[in-house]
């Protein structure tokens, strides 16, 4: 009798920003990792300075925000391994958000769900969620999209 090749780990990704929808969506993301014997990674996109008067004001303005993003990812990986168990897969970009998600899963077949929170009811899905599902056909993965509006408890019950 041949054994089956094990199956390949279940990567779920997050973009990782400071939105409180991105808080909701590294909950599911991370609740599902432990319960499909998965694994998360976080996406921490550099986004470029628009200041370019002053060449040196201009560098500065880059280095904080790569260490603003530097920083975001250490503390949410630290999250992810108290609540998996795991320490998740990092990815640096620098770039348009959106351009450097869309490389990131063209780039990295393991890679299998895109987890993304939607804004609080009223405000709309949030730009990068309204930027992405115009074009979710093209993508190689599904997205889940976690309401803004969840409690842990409740993302907790669905996860």
């Amino acid at each position: 009798m041949i054994d089956d090749p094990p199956a390949p780990r279940r990567v779920f990704l997050v973009v990782a920003d400071q939105s409180e929808e991105m808080r909701n969506a590294l909950r599911f993301a991370c609740r599902r990792a432990v319960h499909t014997d998965g694994h998360v990674a976080l996406l921490g996109v550099i986004e470029p300075v628009e200041f370019q008067q002053w060449v040196g004001v201009g560098r500065v303005m880059e280095e904080e925000a790569r260490a603003e993003v530097e920083g975001q990812l250490e503390s949410l990986a630290r999250e992810v391994k108290d609540m998996t168990g795991i320490e998740p897969t990092l990815y640096l970009r620098t770039g348009q958000k959106r351009e450097q998600l869309l490389s990131l899963i063209a780039d990295e077949p393991e890679i299998s769900l895109l987890v993304l929170g939607t804004a609080s009811e009223g405000e709309g899905p949030g730009p990068l969620v309204s930027e992405l599902i115009v074009n979710a056909g093209g993508l190689r993965v599904p997205i889940t999209l976690v309401p803004g509006s969840l409690s842990n408890a409740e993302i907790d019950a669905l996860s």
